[in-house]
């Protein structure tokens, strides 16, 4: 498989993905997320891949958000579709397969970036990584599963503080929070991932796969991922939104109007 912003390598059952846009600090565009989606497809239908391991390219992200240029015109239609099939297409997927897949977080996880590596099945972080979920200083919110899947992971309260705060948290502190499961030095990120991986290459892959299916069964709210589409579609018909996403791509500080 060959892709402009995606790179695979496969070895002795391990494949290593890589969001190659380096100069936009991998950054998620549509293509990206469709290139991805297929990436993962070909990946979970190959019998010799027992575990993937996902990661930005560069020293400085893992994915640094979405492609903000992208939709700062859409409407509250497009936005809605916008996450919807983002999170059908990737985020969902992801959560779902049967292949195990590790995020190894080598720098910024911000906003779908973020999203992304939650959507792994667990998180190994650099010691340089930073995470956070901004969208409300831009007038949205999470709209790639953010809402539904950091109150899981770290509990209701903190997730309430960082989406309303839009702030960033260090390595520290997502351990603590249990955001990632292991932090090690960015020189080590992919060589412990891999041992990682050759733990889990080590067991029935079946069995890995039922157990996945078993524990995300456990975590899957009647409504929740409905709710954030709806609301972030609804985002994008508000004065919030056009003044949040202008002041990003001016890069100033916005001025939001309030209620």
């Amino acid at each position: 498989m060959t892709f402009t912003n995606v790179l695979i390598s496969i070895k002795e059952g391990l494949a290593i993905v890589t969001i190659n846009r380096p100069k936009k600090l991998n950054a998620l565009n549509q293509e990206t997320i469709k290139e991805l989606h297929e990436a993962f497809e070909g990946l979970q239908d190959n019998a010799d891949v027992k575990v993937i391991i996902l990661t930005g390219s560069g020293e400085k992200a893992f994915v640094a958000g979405a492609d903000i240029s992208e939709f700062a015109d859409f409407s509250e239609e497009e936005g809605r579709l916008l996450a919807a099939n983002g999170q059908k297409l990737l985020f969902d997927y992801i959560e779902n397969l049967t292949t195990p897949v590790i995020a190894a977080i080598n720098g910024f996880a911000l906003g779908g970036g973020l999203e992304l590596a939650m959507a792994c099945h667990f998180r190994v972080a650099s010691h340089n990584a930073r995470m956070g979920l901004p969208e409300v200083s831009l007038g949205l919110i999470p709209g790639y599963g953010g809402t539904q899947r950091l109150p899981r992971l770290i509990g209701k309260g903190r997730a309430m503080e960082l989406i309303m705060t839009a702030s960033m948290i260090d390595v520290d502190r997502a351990l603590g929070y249990g955001l990632v499961n292991h932090v090690v030095s960015q020189e080590e990120l992919l060589g412990f991932c891999e041992k990682l991986a050759g733990k889990i290459s080590n067991n029935s892959s079946v069995a890995i796969g039922y157990a996945i299916k078993a524990i995300n069964k456990g975590f899957t709210p009647s409504n929740g991922f409905a709710t954030e589409v709806e609301a972030f579609g609804a985002c994008f018909g508000t004065q919030d939104f056009k003044e949040g996403t202008s002041a990003f791509l001016e890069k100033r500080k916005a001025d939001f109007p309030g209620k």
